[in-house]
């Protein structure tokens, strides 16, 4: 299995499909190549591009080198586009869709940024994410407590009750508890994003790429005030709207708006 050395020393596993300009997908919170969406997102733009999937660190085969920061997920993208011959175009989701953002800021030689619904709170439409949270999962992580991380995380996330109370029933939920301890991460990417306030203008004004931020037209309207809020404060940015398309969005229908905006061979 391919793998690259990110800065650290951490090994990063990553597989590629298709050919084309290189374009390396960026998973949010649990995904990998495992599970979740990208897998069946890269069949449909495999034909048009280099589609790089690759478990992000403490996910799948990667390696979870210490301590965990912002700046070691960019240095893991920036192997991942070293080795794709020095540049490349990113599509982020959820909390990849931060990330994203923030490896493109950082300097990494990018083409161009697509995101999907990163989950920014900026208004008063959805309760902000307490300060609190993010402790109570890191103890929760230090008491081996990792099924109930899992099912904080989904409260969060606004899973209905009864999902909950069966989500041990449920198939995928000990891939859930896997990976676990990767959920602070992602908290930790969205700290003073989800506060009920404008977002920081600061934190992206290093993206030089062209961007677009994509929203789903039946999702939360929080979430999507959260991406319209977005496309303001970036420089060279696009929005657009997928009617019909929820968080959980289809790749049938996401596909064509990426191949339209990377530009297809």
């Amino acid at each position: 299995m391919p793998a690259v050395t990110s800065r650290d020393g951490t090994s990063i596993a990553y597989e590629t499909r298709g050919s084309g300009p290189p374009l390396i997908l960026v998973d949010g919170a649990f995904c990998h190549r495992g599970m979740g969406p990208m897998p069946d997102l890269a069949k449909h733009l495999e034909p048009h591009f280099t589609v790089v999937l690759y478990d992000r660190r403490g996910r799948g085969a990667s390696g979870n080198g210490a301590p965990w920061s912002i700046e070691r997920e960019v240095e893991d993208l920036a192997a991942l586009v070293h080795a794709s011959g020095g540049s490349a175009s990113l599509f982020g989701i959820s909390s990849g869709a931060v990330l994203a953002l923030d490896a493109a800021a950082s300097g990494l030689p990018v083409s161009k940024v697509a995101v999907y619904e990163p989950p920014l709170i900026v208004d008063a439409t959805r309760e902000p994410v307490s300060e609190e949270f993010v402790p109570g999962m890191k103890r929760l992580l230090a008491e081996g407590n990792r099924a109930e991380m899992v099912k904080r995380f989904m409260r969060l996330v606004g899973a209905p009750g009864f999902v909950i109370a069966i989500m041990r029933l449920m198939p995928n939920f000990k891939k859930l508890v896997e990976v676990a301890h990767t959920l602070p991460y992602d908290l930790s990417l969205l700290h003073g994003l989800q506060s009920g306030r404008s977002l920081p203008e600061g934190r992206w004004s290093g993206v030089a790429a062209p961007c677009l931020v994509i929203d789903g037209g039946k999702s939360p309207q929080w979430m999507r005030n959260g991406a319209e809020a977005l496309a303001r404060i970036l420089k060279r940015s696009s929005y657009r709207t997928l009617p019909g398309q929820t968080h959980m969005v289809k790749s049938k229908v996401l596909a064509p708006a990426l191949i339209e905006f990377f530009g297809a061979r």
